[in-house]
This record gives structure tokens, sequence and C-alpha cells, in this order.
């Protein structure tokens, strides 16, 4: 994800899908495309009793194959992949185009927003899960290279974990251009792998009939769900398909799939199966097991830095979702910073890198494999998808229009297949899979909490709301003192007095000569044009109001935009210009409004979160803040 629009903007004509696709394969693909480290081992050494004998293997085997065809290849990349948000992808880009689209249904709408917000808290649980599973898998090789050294793998891993976190500050662009060619050497690597060991038992090739998952679930009935919950460990990472999109695109994407990742993921998977065949024992460890000896400290080599990069992505989409999650009024505004000059899709959130980090140490720490990481892991990804299948249903009924005899049928099956991956991972809570659901959990009650307290406080402050009408006549009747200048009030409401204005007059007893009332307006659209950036409107006496839309990938910057609002009334130079600024304290009290707890628990993420002024990049000399104390 880092990287993504440098790579896009390289190379020309031909080249250029090229270079597209390797850079696709790169942020996209890192996470599903790591996890032949673990999956199989899980499988048939996680404890679900599956037999490593012909048709355990071959069931398996047919159901891992189906089920990338069907949640990848034909729910993302049919469907899911088509639900663009203006060309940007997630699940809180969908969630924006879902809102609109239910807009006329308010229950509905509400309820679609719920399941984002379910969706995008539990992508923070899989963000802290993603990287410890990933890179332990990778190091574990090393048990297998040397005796004895079982004991270093845990500190290992935690070396590489953490120093990936503490380059995120700097940026990765420069080593952002080695993600493509390193993944696109990794799945070739795979496929090699692969094909090596079909080629001593091919007989696996026939687990591409469906009928082998079929007579799996049949012959094992009182496991066939469960084991659901480990054959989901291969789809890990689909989601980054549509969060990456605004990076790249639908086809460069789909491209890679088909052209490259499926047929690599294919083989690796049945060169494991084959292996199995062949040695029961392999079943411990057979992604490493399938490599020859000479090429097993290499591959351990390969393997933590494809993880690496697997968990990059991962770190990065959090940040991306964040920022979104800001922009559209769900989290407190968090100072982001840009890593790079060029590309404006590397940002850095400090809070979110060390709150990851923290939570990926104590994974390390408390499980101290990846077997028993795998164990837990799903039931974010697996909560993930099912609400993405949920929001698209409704993008494609009430924004596209599809036919109901079409569209009901085949998300009908989606939502059947998600719950049956969902289902089967519930059980993992009690067995650790509570970490990344208590995480999210957590992360949805702030984002409720503070979309609520947010609303209500604006209620508050307008029930005592002075209306501009009423002002501007008074002023009429008794002019105040003018000084020269203009001075910017930031407001919430295009119909009231801003609180800092009236203080401004209470205490100063001035008034300037040019008053803009200025409103930001974050739209659900991911980018706003130029063209669409202000309305102004001009009342009289001085007052205007001045309204700038901003979309959730933008970057709000006030200052900026104001230099491009051309009015001969308006002055807008830096040394003429004075931004005045209203800082709420709220105070928790028995009026109608949220449970008490929430509303200290809004007060307290009030006080801390992230001021107007460097939001909005204010100049700090130019900036005076007036502070105001509600009841809520």
């Amino acid at each position: 994800m880092v990287q993504a629009s440098s790579q896009a903007g390289t190379g020309h004509s031909a080249a250029k899908p090229i270079a597209m696709l390797v850079a696709a394969v790169g942020v996209v693909y890192g996470d599903i495309g790591t996890s032949p480290l673990y999956t199989l081992k899980e499988v048939f050494s996680g404890g679900y009793g599956i037999p490593s004998n012909h048709d355990g293997v071959l069931g398996i085997l047919s159901l891992i194959f189906w089920s990338l065809i069907w949640v990848v290849s034909i729910k993302y990349m049919l469907f899911v992949l088509r639900a663009d948000n203006q060309g940007e992808g997630g699940i809180m880009a969908l969630t924006a185009l879902a809102r609109r689209a239910s807009a006329g249904y308010p229950r509905l709408s509400g309820m679609l927003v719920v399941c984002g917000l379910i969706g995008a808290a539990l992508f923070y649980g899989d963000s802290m899960i993603t990287p410890a599973v990933s890179v332990l898998s990778a190091v574990e090789g090393l048990e297998l290279a040397f005796d004895g050294i079982s004991h270093w793998v845990v500190p290992v891993a935690l070396v590489v974990l953490i120093g990936l976190f503490l380059i995120q500050r700097h940026g990765t662009a420069r080593i952002g251009k080695l993600f493509g060619p390193v993944m696109v050497t990794w799945f070739v690597v795979l496929g090699i792998l692969g094909a090596y060991g079909i080629s001593h038992q091919p007989e696996v090739l026939k687990a591409i009939n469906p009928l082998w998952g079929v007579r799996f679930f049949a012959s094992h009935f009182g496991i066939s769900v469960a084991v659901l919950g480990a054959v989901v460990l291969a789809l890990t990472g689909a989601e980054a398909l549509y969060a990456d999109m605004g990076h790249f695109g639908r086809k460069p994407i789909a491209r890679a799939w088909f052209i490259l990742v499926l047929p690599a993921l294919v083989l690796n998977y049945f060169g494991q199966g084959a292996l199995i065949l062949a040695d029961p024992e392999a079943a411990r460890n057979p992604f490493y097991l399938l490599a020859p000896s000479w090429a097993l400290l290499p591959l351990i080599g390969l393997s933590t830095v494809a993880t690496v990069i697997a968990s990059q992505a991962v770190i990065s989409g959090a940040f991306s979702l964040t920022q979104q999650a800001i922009q559209l009024g769900y989290i407190p505004r968090m100072h982001i910073q840009h890593t790079s000059s060029d590309e404006q899709g590397q940002i850095y959130i400090g809070a979110v890198n060390w709150t990851l980090m923290c939570g990926v140490i104590l994974l390390v720490l408390g499980f101290e494999s990846s077997g028993a990481l795998a164990s837990a892991y799903g039931v974010a990804v697996t909560g993930t998808m099912l609400m993405t299948t949920f929001l698209v249903s409704a993008v494609m009924l009430l924004m596209w229009k599809w036919p109901p005899f079409f569209a009901v049928p085949v998300m009908s099956v989606c939502l059947l297949v998600d719950g049956m991956f969902f289902a089967a991972n519930v059980p993992k809570i009690v067995q650790g899979g509570a970490f990344p659901v208590l995480a999210g959990s957590a992360l949805f009650i702030l984002m409720t909490t503070w979309k609520r307290g947010k609303q209500l406080l604006v209620d508050r402050i307008d029930e005592g709301a002075l209306p501009l009408p009423i002002f501007i006549s008074s002023i009429r009747v008794q002019p105040p003192h003018r000084v020269q200048g203009t001075a910017v009030f930031l407001t919430a409401r295009s119909d009231a007095v801003p609180h800092a204005l009236l203080h401004n007059m209470l205490h100063n007893q001035v008034l300037h000569e040019q008053v803009v009332l200025l409103t930001v307006v974050n739209e659900d659209d991911p980018r706003v044009p130029a063209n669409r950036r202000f309305e102004v409107e001009s009342y009289g006496e001085g007052f205007f109001r001045v309204i700038l839309h901003y979309g959730f990938m933008d970057e709000p910057d006030v200052p900026a935009a104001l230099k491009l609002c051309h009015l001969d009334d308006l002055d807008f130079s830096p040394m003429r210009t004075t931004y005045f600024l209203s800082r709420e304290t709220v105070i928790p009290s028995k009026l109608v409004g949220m449970a008490r707890w929430r509303e200290g628990l809004f007060a307290f993420m009030l006080k801390n979160a992230n001021g107007n002024l460097r939001f909005f990049k204010l100049p700090v000399n130019r900036v005076i803040e007036l502070g105001t104390q509600v009841e809520m």
C-alpha cells in the first residue's frame, strides 16, 4: 500500500501495465501470499483430527482451492471490486457508498453504518494478529535448519517486528520500490516448490474436482464446519484486494491475481498436499519440508522478507483506514505525518503505530508459536468479510439497481459461505481469538461514542445559539468598533453565530472589517475536485459564509484553500487574517444523551484529540482559541 502510486506512476505505454502489475503484487498480495506458511500445517497439526491420508488430503485441498475460487476470484474480483467509491476501496469507503445508496431508508442506513464500523474495528484486530502470525511462521523455519534453536524463535521474531514498527515514521518509499520484485520472486518460488511436490504425487491434482470437498464434508460431518476455521487461513488478506483498489484500480489487481498469484498459491498448496501424502509426518511443517535441504536457509530468508512486506501492507492499511475514519467523523483527529513529499498515500500516524506494536508484542509473547496464533486467527478476518458482503449487497440492490432475481441468489450464496467461515471461527474466541475481538469491540465502542458525542455536543451548543440574521441586524442598529483585517471563525453551523465570535465581541468589544464564518464539510466521496471545493455567500455588513468541501481521502488545508477563494471584498493575506477557534470542555451531566460512562469517555477523547489548529494546518501565530464549557 505504501509505494503504490509511485510504482503506478512509473513506466510508459506498454511498460506501464507491467509496472502496475508488479506493484500490485508487492502491495496487495503480501498477506494472502504468505498464508501457505501456516495453513496446511494448522489444518493437519492443529488438533482438528484430520487424517493425513488420501481422502483427507484431497478433501482439504479441494476446500482450499474452491474457497480461493469462490471468495477471491468470484466474490471479490467480479462483485466487490466493482463497488468503488470514485476509485477508492476499503471498508470505510464502502460504508460511505452504502450509506449514500440507502439514504432514503434511515433505519437501513443506520444498520449498514454499524456493519461498516464493525468491519473497520475488526480490521484493526486483524492488523495486530497478521504481522505476529506471519513473521513467527517464517522464523520458525530456523527450527528445521538448526537443532536446539527453538527458544530463539520468539526473540528473533520480536526483533524483526519491533524493527518494522520503528521504521514506520521514516517512511518506506525507498524500500517500498523493492516490494513488488521481492513478492514476484516469492510467488515464483511458491509455484516452483509446488510443481516440484506435485511431480512426485500428481494424484493431488484430482482435488480440483469439487466432489472431493463434498465427500470430505459428508464423511467428516462432525468436524467439517470446524475445519473451515483452518481452511479460511488461505483467504487471509483477501480484504486487501479491495482496500488497495484506490492505488491501482481493478484491472491490475485482477490481472495479478489470475496471472501469477492464484496459480502460485494453488501449485504450492497442492505441492504441500503431495508431500503430506508421501510422508504424513511432514504435516508438522509442510511448507519448509517441501524445499530441498540446500534451499532451506535461503527460503527462510525470503519468507521473513515476504512476511515483513505483508505486515507492512497491513500496517499501512491501518493508517489509511484511520485517515478515512477521521475524515468521516468516526475517530478523533490525530496528527497525520506525510512521509513522502511526492506520494499523498504515504502517511504515518504515531498513535496507531505504537498501539499496533504493543498489540503485536503481546500476541507474540502470549502465544509464542504460529500454531497457537493460527488457532486464534480468522475471527476478525471472517467478520470483516461478512460485513463487506452485507454492504456490497445493499449497493447492488439500491445503487446499481441490479435485478433481484440475479443479485439476491448470488449474494445469498456469498453470505452463506462467509457465514459458515465466520461460524467456524467463533469457537476460536475461547481459544485465544478473543484478543482481536476484544480489540475490535473496544474500537467499535470508541468510534460510536465519538460519533454520537460529537452530534450531542453540536446539539447542546445549538440550544443557545444566536441566529445569524438577528445578529447582523443588531450590529446594523448598534455598530461595534471595526478593526482592520479578516477574522475567520470555524463553525459547524451555517446559520448561527459561532461561540468564539460572541466571546470575542464580549471580551474585546471589537469586530473585524471582514468576518468569515467557515464550515468544513466532509463528504462521502474520496476526493472533491477544486471546482466543487467552495461555496461562498455574502450577508452584507462585511459578513461572509464560506463552506469548504473535502473528501475522506483529501487532506484539509484551510489557508491553502482560502488563497484560491478570489473575491474582491475578501483579503486572506497571511498577515491580515486571524483564525478564531472554539475549544469545548465537556462536563458529564444527567441530561438525556449517552450513558454517564460514555459521556466521561467522550470528554476524555475530546480533551486529548488533535485540535483544529494542526488538523486544518492553520498558522500557529495567527490563531486565537477561546474556550467554553458544555454540559452533556
